[in-house]
């Protein structure tokens, strides 16, 4: 072959002696063609460098082989995006799907420019996305047009579809009976921005944990979740200088405890003298920071591949098997 030249499936076909349909079907791991020839045609394919032209599947069968993520900013967390896309990527290896990804920083966060255009113009066979709100309108969107997707969080529809989420009433209300057997008699918890669902997720496992063993709480007004890290060290500033300043607080995430805890050490506030923490962990950081920091863990990883594996499934035509996987937090303390 010349350098320009690009081999096709009839170059497979010249080479091992198969038919044409042979070799298409053989490519696509059909069952019914023998495994040593599907070898045989894997093998020669990897050897000349065969890939698919998409252009002409798309012809062929009226899909694209591309599974699209709409990432939204998640700042909080540290390597949410590298995590969440490793688990996809995993679970899209060996199935014929590439993956696109879409960054979603529009200043209306349930905005669904991005998700419209997706379909209309017909760019992705499947969607990933996360933030979900109680009635998105994304999710009502593509469940209307029968598009498939899986969502990285819950809604409250009537309607059934497939979702992995993070169990943040349970996380918030371990955390908060942690910080309770470790002595702490005022706790608060950084929430995230009311209109998500795992606000009232996380509200719930908080109120529980007070309600059942009787502390007094308090919740901050002038700060969430995706505040700016200079707000959330602000925040720590104002509850250093309170009287009945908190003795337990919850961070659902790496960054934001960091922010909060130079806020603190402004004021000459000491973990685990003043006060006690539990974070929210995805990754190794804080431990290599601080052993004595209690962590609760999410892997991120793992969701981002269970959103993949369902969404094979959904595009694979198993559309009313919706999968539901809610994951248990890991108790790092």
């Amino acid at each position: 072959m010349t350098p320009k030249s690009r081999p096709t499936q009839q170059t497979i076909a010249q080479l091992t002696g198969f038919a044409i349909t042979t070799v298409s079907k053989a490519l696509r791991d059909d069952p019914k063609i023998a495994e040593v020839t599907r070898k045989r045609v894997a093998q020669v394919a990897a050897e000349i460098g065969y890939i698919p032209d998409r252009a002409a599947q798309r012809l062929r069968t009226g899909k694209t082989k591309i599974v699209s993520l709409i990432l939204d900013p998640h700042d909080e967390i540290l390597g949410f995006g590298n995590s969440m896309i490793s688990g996809i990527v995993k679970a899209l290896n060996g199935s014929g799907y590439n993956l696109t990804m879409t960054p979603h920083f529009s200043s209306d966060p349930q905005s669904e420019d991005s998700v419209f255009q997706i379909v209309r113009n017909g760019l992705a066979d499947g969607l990933l996305f996360s933030r979900t709100r109680l009635f998105d309108e994304r999710v009502k969107f593509l469940f209307e047009q029968k598009f498939p997707f899986v969502t990285h969080g819950r809604t409250e529809f009537a309607f059934k579809h497939s979702f992995v989420d993070y169990d943040n009433e349970f996380f918030a209300y371990q955390a908060a009976r942690r910080l309770i057997d470790k002595g702490c008699k005022h706790l608060t918890i950084l929430l995230p921005a009311s209109e998500f669902t795992f606000y009232q997720h996380m509200h719930y496992g908080f109120a529980r944990a007070v309600r059942e063993n009787g502390v007094s709480y308090s919740l901050p007004n002038t700060v969430t979740l995706d505040s700016p890290i200079d707000d959330l060290t602000k925040w720590g500033n104002q509850i250093a200088k309170m009287k009945d300043m908190p003795d337990g607080i919850i961070c659902p995430g790496e960054l934001s405890f960091l922010a909060f805890r130079s806020g603190m050490n402004d004021y000459g506030k000491l973990l685990g003298r003043d006060y006690q923490v539990v974070v929210k962990s995805n990754s190794p950081a804080l431990k290599l920071i601080d052993p004595s920091i209690d962590r609760i863990g999410e892997d991120i990883e793992e969701e981002g591949y269970m959103m993949g594996k369902n969404l094979l499934q959904l595009m694979d035509g198993d559309g009313d098997q919706v999968q539901q996987t809610l994951q248990q937090p890991q108790l790092l303390y």
